[in-house]
Formats: C-alpha cells, sequence, structure tokens
C-alpha cells in the first residue's frame, strides 16, 4: 500500500511538474509575443507610479491585454523595482519584455529643436513656445530681457545662441536648452578666434561675432563670405561706413515691411551703419560657424564695395563708380 501510494505521489508530482512547466513556457512566450495594438501609443510615466497602474492604463488604452502578467513578469525579473520616469513610445508591435527594457533604461523620447542661423531672439523665443514638450520658464520677450533671464555675460543676448540642431526629454526646460546653445556659441567662437587670420583687425570675440551676423545676412552663398569679410575689413581699416542693409533692417524691427525705402537709411539707430562709423553695438542674428570662419579670415583683396547679383552672388568693386555700374546692371536692370 505505501508502495502505491508512493508512486501515486510521484505521479501527481511530475504532473503537476509538467504544469508548471508548461505554464512557465506560455508565460515566456507571451512575454516574447508582440502585443499586436492597433497603434503606437505615447505614455508618461510618473516618478513613484506603479507597474500596476501603468499595466491598467494601457489596458484602458487598449493597447494590450493580460495586465496581471505584465505586472508578473516585471516582479519575476526585477523590472518593477528599476522603472525610470519619464516620457515613452510604445510600438504596436512591442513585446511585453521589450517594454519593461524600455523603462528599466530609461529609453524615453527624445525631441528635437532646431536653432536656425540668421535668425533674431524675437524669433527664436516665438518658436520655443511651439515647443509643446519643453517646460516653458522664461518670461523675456526681447534680447535684453533674455540675457539678463539667462544671466548670461552680456547686456544682449542677441547672437548668443549656436545654430544646431538641439535634443531634449520632457520636461526640459527652455532656459536649460538656450543655456546648452549659448555654451555651444562661445566654444565655436573662442575656437575660430584663436585661429584668426593675421588679416583680421577685429579687436576681440564679440566683434568677431558681431561682424559674422552681418555677413551671415547679407549672403547665402558660402563662396562669397571671405570676399564680403575683405570688404568689411577695409571699411573699417580706412574709417568708412559699413553701409550694409541688414543692420538697417534689424534697427526698425517690427516697423520693417519687407522693402527697404531710402527714408530707412536715415533711421537715428546705433544699428544704422549707413549713418554711424563702425560694428553696430551687438549682433543683429544668429550666426553660423561658416559666417564666423568668413569673419575670422577675410578674403586677400582691395574691393571696397560689393551688391547683390540676384542669383546669390554678389559683385565686387573696387570704386564707386564700378559700383554704380553694378547696382545699375543688377538692381536696376540697365545696361550700358
Amino acid at each position: 500500500m505505501p508502495r502505491k501510494w508512493l508512486i501515486g505521489a510521484t505521479g501527481l508530482f511530475l504532473a503537476g511538474a509538467a504544469l508548471a512547466a508548461l505554464v512557465y513556457w506560455h508565460f515566456l512566450q507571451w512575454a516574447d509575443t508582440p502585443v499586436d495594438a492597433g497603434a503606437d501609443i505615447v505614455i508618461n510615466f510618473s516618478a513613484g507610479e506603479s507597474l500596476a497602474a501603468l499595466a491598467d492604463e494601457l489596458a484602458s488604452a487598449k493597447y494590450m491585454s493580460g495586465v496581471r502578467r505584465f505586472v508578473l513578469l516585471g516582479r519575476f525579473t526585477g523590472a518593477d523595482t528599476r522603472l525610470q520616469a519619464g516620457e515613452y513610445l510604445f510600438e504596436q508591435d512591442a513585446t511585453p519584455r521589450q517594454l519593461l527594457n524600455k523603462l528599466t533604461q530609461g529609453d524615453v523620447i527624445r525631441h528635437a529643436f532646431r536653432i536656425d542661423e540668421g535668425i533674431t531672439v524675437v524669433q527664436l523665443l516665438e518658436q520655443l513656445r511651439n515647443q509643446t514638450a519643453l517646460q516653458h520658464t522664461l518670461q523675456a520677450r526681447d534680447a535684453q530681457s533674455l540675457a539678463s533671464e539667462l544671466a548670461l555675460s552680456r547686456a544682449s543676448a542677441e547672437g548668443l545662441f549656436f545654430p544646431d540642431t538641439y535634443q531634449y526629454t520632457r520636461g526640459h526646460t527652455d532656459a536649460q536648452l538656450l543655456q546648452r546653445a549659448a555654451a555651444a556659441l562661445d566654444e565655436q567662437l573662442s575656437d575660430v578666434w584663436q585661429n584668426r587670420s593675421e588679416r583680421s583687425v577685429l579687436d576681440n570675440q564679440y566683434d568677431l561675432l558681431v561682424l559674422a551676423s552681418i555677413i551671415e545676412k547679407e549672403t547665402g552663398r558660402a563662396e562669397d563670405r571671405e570676399q564680403i569679410s575683405q570688404v568689411f575689413h577695409k571699411r573699417l581699416t580706412d574709417n568708412m561706413r559699413l553701409q550694409t542693409d541688414p543692420t538697417v533692417i534689424y534697427a526698425l524691427g517690427q516697423d520693417f515691411d519687407g522693402d527697404l525705402i531710402r527714408a530707412h537709411l536715415q533711421v537715428d539707430s546705433p544699428f544704422n551703419t549707413y549713418r554711424y562709423r563702425g560694428l553696430p553695438p551687438t549682433p543683429i542674428a544668429t550666426v553660423s560657424r561658416a559666417s564666423l570662419l568668413a569673419a575670422a579670415h577675410p578674403a586677400p583683396g582691395d574691393y571696397v564695395y560689393f551688391v547683390a547679383k540676384g542669383d546669390g552672388a554678389s559683385q565686387f568693386s573696387r570704386t564707386l563708380d564700378e559700383h554704380n555700374k553694378a547696382v545699375r546692371k543688377y538692381q536696376l536692370g540697365m545696361t550700358e
């Protein structure tokens, strides 16, 4: 009798073990099977939120079933103690195990914000306000108040942010992003200044930045930048007015309607390089590295004037007579 009992007990044990193994196998199969949701879903997982609460949210969104199994998988793998808060993209064909891996590795969504070349602080702030994933902390509406709010070294923040694409995660502040861009500009400016040409007559890094911002607005044609820099360097050396339209347009601000007329050249502003000699007091836009390099490396030559040819290129002249002929040809459409 005892022997029969032992055999029966052994059989039950083996059957139970086989069943447990089968259940475990199915559990692992489920863990590595895509959830097969109807669409991707974005989840904001908060600090302190439980895996069970997240599972309920996924079930309510009809992203996945098997809520209890998802929580059990988290406990079984120890993932439930290593979850990281953040904004996550859960793909429609991800597996439960992949979801947990994302949560434990902090594989959050990374947003991108591009600071373009040749824009002003006012334009930059407007673009930042449209970034819904950023935490908006800045109150500034102009270059002066922004410099104060960010505790920058200059009275104006104009031109102090390097054009590039900056990645950030939800909750990152607009101030943090601009501080990164300001640090990037400092690094670029310092590097270019240290390797400037002997032909440069600029006194300091800030003057280099100011001139580069004018070059940035004067042309988008890479081949002309250093020659334009040469013209401005010669004008500075000869104590001539720079007479560059972009500085006048900057001075006009919101009053500029897209059509620069002769009366605008008389506006009383330190940015009006038709009235005042030397560089304007601040940059007039964000600056690319190419324009920084051009400002630091003026081309050889003795050109004093240039005019846009209408195809993106510029016509350079040594004398006023040559320049006037070029203006008549390229700006007025007159032939000799």
